[in-house]
């Protein structure tokens, strides 16, 4: 297990994939940005909310990271007056509309998914449990 503060110091890329919660909320904010490489790439596909914009915004304009891809927003669609929209070097950042899940392969994966579980609930066998009494 590595301490975020020393994954952000060495990583080159950053891909988030994690759920919004109060323990992710505003994970990555100015003062952790500064920790990252000059050139590191943040990736969020998880949830809006973990990347401070406003934080991502400023850290983009001082040149503290490379880039960053997000398909995720805080605010969906995205707000005319969020920071990003105005950022110096526009070529830095790539914002999709919140599609990452869309793929013909990932509904079917999903769509799978749910029948699997269904028959699972159905028949009494635990699948994909979570938590205490897994």
């Amino acid at each position: 297990r590595v301490e975020l503060e020393d994954l952000l110091q060495t990583a080159d890329i950053v891909s988030i994939h994690a759920p919004l919660n109060e323990r992710t909320l505003n994970l990555l904010q100015y003062e952790r940005l500064q920790l990252m490489q000059s050139h590191a790439i943040i990736l969020n596909l998880g949830r809006g909310g973990i990347v401070n914009e406003a934080d991502l915004a400023r850290a983009l304009d001082e040149g503290f990271i490379g880039g960053a891809a997000l398909d995720v927003l805080e605010r969906e669609p995205i707000d005319r007056e969020n920071p990003l929209l105005n950022i110096k070097h526009p070529e830095r950042l790539f914002i999709t509309p919140h599609i990452a899940w869309a793929s013909r392969e990932a509904r079917n994966t999903l769509t799978n998914e749910i029948a699997h579980n269904i028959a699972s609930y159905l028949s009494g066998v635990p699948r994909n449990t979570v938590g205490p009494g897994k």
